[in-house]
């Protein structure tokens, strides 16, 4: 078992020494917090991913616009250097 890196042994110690910094009572009122916190900060990252995606497809769909459209300047160009 491995989360954030953490193996089981790690996790063991972290439980052992919470529970002799805060106690029996307060530990189950810290997870719940913690947990609560990180919910948050997974919705706000999963939020934050879908703006910025937003925002590159409509860049990406502008310039697959814009290159397949005919640019009358370059048309302009390639006649006087031809004539």
């Amino acid at each position: 078992m491995n989360v954030f890196g953490i193996g089981l042994p790690e996790m063991a110690v972290i439980a052992a020494v919470g529970l002799l910094v805060f106690g029996p009572k307060r530990l189950p009122e810290l997870g719940r917090t913690l947990g609560k916190t990180l919910k948050g900060f997974q919705s706000a990252s999963k939020e934050f991913e879908q703006e910025f995606r937003k925002a590159v497809d409509t860049v990406e769909a502008e310039v697959t616009q814009a290159s397949a459209e005919p640019q009358p300047q370059l048309k302009a160009d390639d006649e006087q250097a031809a004539g």
